[in-house]
């Protein structure tokens, strides 16, 4: 980083070189209004996040249905050990630049914290007034239902600095999560125990580069994809009366679930080869060309917070209790309906109406450094 007012010719075109990979991860990780998208954004990845997140909004509309099917409950178990682990993923990958530069702490406080602190609150009031519970308490510090991730990302993104150091990131993040599996203790605050038991996922991301992304699109791996996905199906559907599907959540320690304290770590280490080998196959079916959805993968934050008060209304208003629903036919309606609904959600007009709650300015709530300003005059510059 360099401070000086007006730093030498190829300062600032280094700087201008990073300033725009800035912007493009912001865009990337947040989504962006659309007259300042760059011009090149790599397709592959706004098709993976826009996926993903079809795929988090139809496993959420399973969870009132799957008790009467065994398919069903596997592909939940399936679906459940990538769908949040891709996205995480991409999240560690585009956070790879962050670091305490007041305009990305900027970014973190108007982009992830003060949305958690709004969609915190207004999912219990949610909860109040259609659920008739008045008694529904808002607390800060226990993530409610979707929440949790805002403040995950918050944490983990905070630490991303330390990460960088760290000789070895990624064993060391195992070795954190596989702690956090035998420690109860650590409670409900802040849902620590899902942000220490993902976090490997999101070191992985950030220690991926580019490349690694092209190996796993392949056509070898494309295909090698295939028995591997019907391997995981069918192990899902044996599973279902063997295994808890809480492990799949990472929200609990082991004692928590009634298990002993070594299945822990045990389970958080084959947990995460799982994963990774479902993530992988994932990621070489996302397709790298511009399709009619690229374009929705700007707004998949909004699909993710959005959705889940269309779930939740569905709960708490008895719309899952009806008995034909719970048939194939039923169960694939509602399925289409979840992946309908979170399109619609993360589309720009969406965008733009829920923009002051995702996306605030705020500007009148920080100060402007001398760094800040020196940027802007080298980006104007620049782009001249």
């Amino acid at each position: 980083m360099f401070h000086a007012a007006s730093p030498p010719p190829h300062v600032e075109q280094d700087q201008s070189n990073q300033d725009k990979q800035d912007i493009q991860n912001k865009q990337h990780e947040n989504g962006d209004r659309p007259q300042n998208r760059p011009k090149q954004r790599d397709s592959f990845f706004d098709n993976a996040k826009y996926l993903a997140i079809v795929l988090v909004a139809v496993a959420h509309s399973w969870e009132p249905l799957k008790g009467d099917s065994r398919i069903l409950q596997g592909a939940y178990m399936v679906v459940y050990a990538f769908h949040m682990p891709a996205f995480i993923i991409i999240s560690g990958f585009f956070s790879r630049s962050f670091d305490a530069r007041p305009d990305r702490l900027k970014r973190l406080v108007t982009g992830v914290l003060v949305p958690y602190v709004l969609f915190e609150t207004a999912y219990p009031l949610f909860k109040r007034v259609v659920d008739h519970t008045p008694d529904q308490e808002i607390s800060l510090l226990d993530p409610w239902y979707l929440t949790w991730f805002l403040c995950a990302l918050f944490i983990w993104r905070l630490t991303t600095p330390i990460w960088k150091l760290v000789r070895h990131p990624l064993p060391v993040a195992l070795g954190v999560a596989a702690l956090a599996s035998v420690t109860p203790d650590i409670g409900d605050d802040l849902d620590l125990q899902r942000v220490l038991q993902f976090l490997p996922f999101f070191v992985l991301g950030l220690c991926l580069k580019p490349e690694h992304f092209r190996l796993v699109r392949r056509r070898s791996v494309r295909i090698a994809a295939v028995p591997v996905f019907a391997f995981a199906l069918a192990f899902g559907w044996w599973a279902v009366p063997r295994m808890n599907a809480a492990w799949l959540y990472h929200r609990d320690a082991a004692q928590e679930l009634a298990a002993p304290w070594w299945a822990g770590p045990v389970m958080q280490l084959a947990l995460f080869g799982c994963s990774l080998v479902l993530t992988v196959c994932f990621f070489a079916w996302v397709p790298g060309r511009k399709l009619w959805f690229t374009a929705l993968g700007a707004g998949t934050l909004y699909g993710y917070l959005l959705h889940g008060f269309l779930i939740k209304a569905g709960e708490y208003r008895g719309w899952f209790e009806h008995g034909w629903l719970h048939r194939p036919l039923g169960e694939i309606l509602v399925s289409v309906l979840a992946a309908a609904a979170v399109t619609v959600l993360c589309t720009p007009p969406v965008q733009r109406m829920f923009r002051f709650a995702m996306e605030p300015t705020m500007a009148w709530a920080f100060k402007r450094d001398a760094t800040e300003v020196a940027r802007e005059r080298v980006k104007t510059r620049v782009s001249a």
